[in-house]
């Protein structure tokens, strides 16, 4: 499978410093702030900086130091959120995954109960 990024996505432009963000967390590979339209009273987006389109892309491509960045960005997360009662983590994946936007991003989303993940 191909992959084709496009920077002009907002998560790149927010990146790129041209969009404000609420950022919650920064290191060297990744950004998290808060969700515009937040579903819970936690409601996180976490991305890498990289040019990588979804999940799979990411996975595949990113390199271990940025795969790791990555994932230690969403443990303080985490950890500066207060999940401790539990959260969802959740990437969505083109377009039968409803990915809005065409640049990676782990949803992270807590601060209450969240019930049954998918209805029907």
């Amino acid at each position: 499978m191909t992959f084709e990024y496009d920077d002009q996505n907002i998560f790149a432009k927010i990146l790129r410093g041209e969009i404000p963000n609420q950022t919650i967390y920064e290191n060297d590979h990744a950004l998290a702030f808060n969700d515009i339209n937040p579903q819970a009273p936690v409601h996180v987006l976490v991305i890498p900086k990289g040019a990588y389109v979804s999940l799979d892309h990411f996975a595949r491509d990113a390199s271990p130091a940025e795969q790791v960045g990555f994932m230690q960005a969403v443990a303080e997360v985490c950890r500066l959120t207060d999940v401790d009662q539990g959260f969802r983590a959740i990437a969505n994946a083109r377009s039968h995954g409803v990915q809005d936007v065409p640049h990676y991003h782990l949803h992270i989303i807590g601060g209450r109960q969240l019930g049954r993940m998918l209805q029907g």
